[in-house]
This record gives structure tokens, C-alpha cells and sequence, in this order.
């Protein structure tokens, strides 16, 4: 690899990401506070003036055109670790301890929704910070600068889909510029869109803010300590879980549909057609379990089952009741989400329903084969052949991904000697998903857990985020050779 391309593109990536950081500063002069307006001032110049100077590493650079798969790896991968760092500046000026401050930034940025916070008597801009990072999160840091910078403009696509990597590399049209613009079109109308029907619905003004861009993201930080359960409101607990499952859906998907002007045009693919299915099916479980066992009556079952649901399945991870006080089998029900995903492409987290539908696909055709060996058959996925290699890559994907959950379990419960915070803190951490059970459920902290316990799951939350191959590419030796240009 080329230390200068890595220099110049995460240089560049830094400095600007440093501008963006500055727009809370608006916030706290609205709200005249002005003594808040320091530590988000003090971030947006460190990351400027941190993104010059390794900028100023890489010596002349004229373009980033030939920039290759494993440098566009390697720049999303550190980028996203700085990215964690440098955003959790401002909370530092709270009064949050390092390990904390990083814990929520990156909690943040990966819109994981895990919080440390015990109390919520915080200036206004710093909840604006959490949700903010999370909305820029949702879509991707390297996204938006494939959408605005000319730099970017052909190497973007090998950094685009290194932050956003998927069974399959899906684009609309020639020029991937086009298609991050309006992925980033789709995803500010829409959280507008939330902002004002949240208003509307009666939540404060603020507040509306505040969850649109965390819901979007599939975040889940809400400024309210009761998350949506605080605001006491069916028409806001349903609105909330409709942004939550468009959040889950293919941007790239729903960009289509509007190009097309067919919302049916949705139906068309398979992976939304199995999420949809595993939403109202899982769904409706819990609220049979929640109306049977748990004494809810109808209505309030029905809300509570699709509100969990979909927002475990989407990453959300926000709450409308506080489900640690579920019965069993309402939480086993619940708990099977933790592992489904929702769809390649969208805000939210986990392995995705793409790469399930492959692994089963395989299973199948496995199976086949055993009784018909001469037979010749193909996976598909949407009438369309998936390559062997692309196959392969998942099963291997999805090995890796119950490796590391397997590792961060077994280590987190010789840490805090409980296996229930293993156990859901593991998978809601590597799956980017959020509350757990336990201590640390959907009205709980992460804050009393050992220090080791919250550096694993920091991990954890970056490597799912990046859905873990720009980490597991660092385990090649190859990858380690570096040259000057």
C-alpha cells in the first residue's frame, strides 16, 4: 500500500469532517449557550487541523483516481477510528471520563444507541451532538464526501463501498457522485419528513430534531431519558416505528422506487419482500406473548411487539415500554431479532437479510447436491446468479462475525462474572443494535461495566459498523506492506 494515498485521503477525510463537526456550534447560539459553544469549536479545529497535517504526510498528490481496494480499505477503517476520537472531545468538557466519552462517541457514529449517561441534565447541544452523530453515522461519513467532494469523484466508489460493503455492489448510475447525492437527498427529505410529523404529533420542537435524525440512522439516542416511552404517546410510538422500518430498508432500494415513481417497484426484491415477512411475524408473536403472558391488552401489545421488533431488527434500538420486565418468552421472542438484521444498504445494522437468505440458499443447494451430484444448479437472489466467490465471502463473513461475538462473550463474562450482559452486550454491540438485557436494558447503562468490558464492546461497535471486513483484511500479511508511493 502507498503511504501517501493513505496519507492525502484520510487527511482530507479528517480536515472535513472537521467543518461538518462545527454545526452544533448554531445550536448553542439559539439557545444562548454560549459556554457550550467551546467544546464543539475545540473539535471541529482539532479534526481541520489534524486532517492538514497528515494531509501534509502524504507530499504531492494530483488525484485520488487509482486508489486501490485495499487503500480504500485501510483509509474507511482509520478514518471511522479517528472519527470516534475526535468526537468524543466535547464530551470530555462534561465532565465524562475518556473511556466513557469515546464509549458514546463511537456509540454514536456507529449508531449503536448504547449509552453510559445516568442522569439528563445536560445542556440541549450535547443530546444534538449524540443525535447528530449518529444522522451522520446512518448514511456514512465517507458517503457524504463521495457526494461533495470532486476528490472523490472516481476513487469514491472504492471507498464507498468499503464503508458500506454488502453481498453485492449495487449502483443506479455511472457515476457514483450521482448515487451518493441521492442516497443523502433520500435520507435528509425523509428525516425533514419525520421532523414534521413529530411536531405535529405533539412532541416538542427539540426533541422532534433530536429523534428524527437518531430514528433515520437507526441510532436510537433520544434527548428524553425514557427514550420514546417518555413522551407517553401512541401516534408517536407508530410514527416512529414506520421511520424505523424505512430506515431498515435499501436506501438504494427505495431510490428506485421513487425514480420508477412505483412504490410496488419495493416488492420486486426478495430481501425486502423476507423482511417485511420476518417483521409481522416476529411482531405479532410478541404481542401474542405480551397479550397471553404479560396481561397487555390488544392494541398495547400490538404496538409494543412491531415498536421492539423492528427496532432491534433495524438497530434502532430505542424503546416505547421498558421490555427487561417482559415475561420469557416475549424476551426469547425478542431476542431472536438480535441476531435477523435488516436489509443490505439501509441505516441499520447486524449481518443483514441478504447475506442470511445466502447462507440458507447454500445450505440448500448443498443439500441438493448431495442427492443429485451431476446436478447443475445456481443461487440466486432476485432472478439474478450470485457468483460462487460472492457466496463463499459471506459464510465466511457470517464465521467471523459469530467468532467475534463468541470471543467478546466468553471474555466479557470472565470480566463482569454475569452472562446475561455477555450475552446481549456482545450481540448488541457487534450488531450496532444498542439496549440488552440486564443492567444494561432499554432503561439501563453501560456506564457501571469494567473498563475492559467497554473497550471490547468499542470494539465491537466499530468493526460492526464496518461490517467487519475492513478489520479482518488487517489480519493478511500482505496487507502490512507498505511503500512511499
Amino acid at each position: 500500500m502507498r503511504l501517501n494515498y493513505l496519507f492525502y485521503a484520510t487527511g482530507l477525510v479528517i480536515k472535513y469532517v472537521g467543518f461538518v463537526l462545527l454545526i452544533p456550534i448554531t445550536v448553542a447560539l439559539f439557545y444562548k449557550d454560549y459556554s457550550s459553544i467551546i467544546p464543539f469549536l475545540s473539535t471541529g479545529l482539532v479534526s481541520i487541523l489534524s486532517g492538514f497535517g497528515i494531509q501534509k504526510l502524504s507530499g504531492s498528490i494530483e488525484n485520488l483516481n487509482d486508489i486501490k481496494k485495499s487503500e480504500a480499505l485501510f483509509v474507511v477503517a482509520i478514518s471511522w477510528m479517528l472519527f470516534g476520537i475526535i468526537t468524543a472531545i466535547p464530551f470530555l468538557f462534561y465532565g465524562i471520563s475518556p473511556t466513557d466519552s469515546v464509549f458514546e462517541a463511537v456509540s454514536g457514529i456507529t449508531t449503536t444507541g448504547a449509552t453510559i449517561l445516568t442522569r439528563y441534565d445536560y445542556p440541549k447541544v450535547m443530546f444534538f451532538w449524540r443525535s447528530f452523530l449518529q444522522w451522520l453515522g446512518g448514511m456514512g461519513i465517507i458517503v457524504l464526501f463521495v457526494a461533495v467532494l470532486p476528490q472523490f469523484a472516481v476513487a469514491g466508489r472504492q471507498m464507498f463501498f468499503a464503508e458500506a460493503p454488502g453481498p453485492v455492489e449495487e449502483k443506479l448510475s455511472p457515476r457514483i457522485r450521482n448515487t451518493a447525492s441521492a442516497l443523502w437527498g433520500i435520507y435528509l427529505g425523509l428525516t425533514v419528513l419525520a421532523v414534521i410529523l413529530l411536531i405535529s404529533a405533539g412532541m416538542p420542537k427539540f426533541d422532534a430534531v433530536c429523534n428524527a435524525m437518531s430514528t433515520l440512522a437507526a441510532g436510537g439516542f433520544s434527548p428524553n431519558a425514557l427514550s420514546t416511552m417518555g413522551y407517553n404517546s401512541n401516534l408517536i410510538t407508530w410514527i416512529i416505528t414506520v421511520f424505523m422500518f424505512i430506515a431498515g430498508m435499501s436506501f438504494i432500494l427505495q431510490l428506485r422506487a421513487i425514480k420508477q415513481k412505483n412504490p410496488l417497484t419495493l416488492f420486486k426484491s426478495e430481501e425486502f419482500r423476507v423482511y417485511t415477512y420476518i417483521v409481522f411475524v416476529i411482531s405479532l408473536l410478541v404481542a401474542l406473548a405480551l397479550y397471553f403472558n404479560d396481561g397487555y391488552k390488544i392494541f398495547d401489545a400490538v404496538t409494543a411487539g412491531f415498536y421492539q421488533v423492528i427496532s432491534i431488527m433495524t438497530s434502532t434500538g430505542s424503546a416505547s415500554v421498558d421490555f427487561a420486565h417482559w415475561s420469557f418468552s416475549a424476551k426469547l421472542l425478542l431476542f431472536t431479532a438480535f441476531f435477523t438484521g435488516s436489509c443490505a444498504g439501509s441505516a441499520g445494522g447486524g449481518i443483514k437479510l441478504t447475506r442470511w437468505m445466502l447462507v440458507f440458499k447454500s445450505m440448500k443447494y448443498e443439500l441438493f447436491r448431495i442427492l443429485h451430484p451431476n446436478a447443475v444448479t445456481n443461487i440466486k437472489i432476485d432472478n439474478t446468479i450470485v457468483q460462487p466467490e460472492i457466496v463463499r465471502q459471506i459464510v465466511v463473513f457470517v464465521f467471523f462475525y459469530f467468532l467475534i461475538f463468541g470471543l467478546s462473550t466468553l471474555a466479557v463474562s470472565l470480566i463482569e462474572q454475569d452472562a446475561v450482559i455477555a450475552l446481549s452486550g456482545s450481540i448488541t454491540t457487534l450488531g450496532d443494535i444498542g439496549p440488552g438485557f440486564g443492567e444494561i436494558g432499554p432503561m439501563g447503562s453501560f456506564y457501571n461495566l469494567h473498563i475492559s468490558t467497554k473497550i471490547i464492546f468499542i470494539f465491537n461497535m466499530l468493526v460492526g459498523r464496518l461490517e467487519l471486513i475492513p478489520f479482518l483484511v488487517f489480519l493478511q500479511k500482505d496487507f502490512w506492506n507498505f511503500k512511499q508511493n
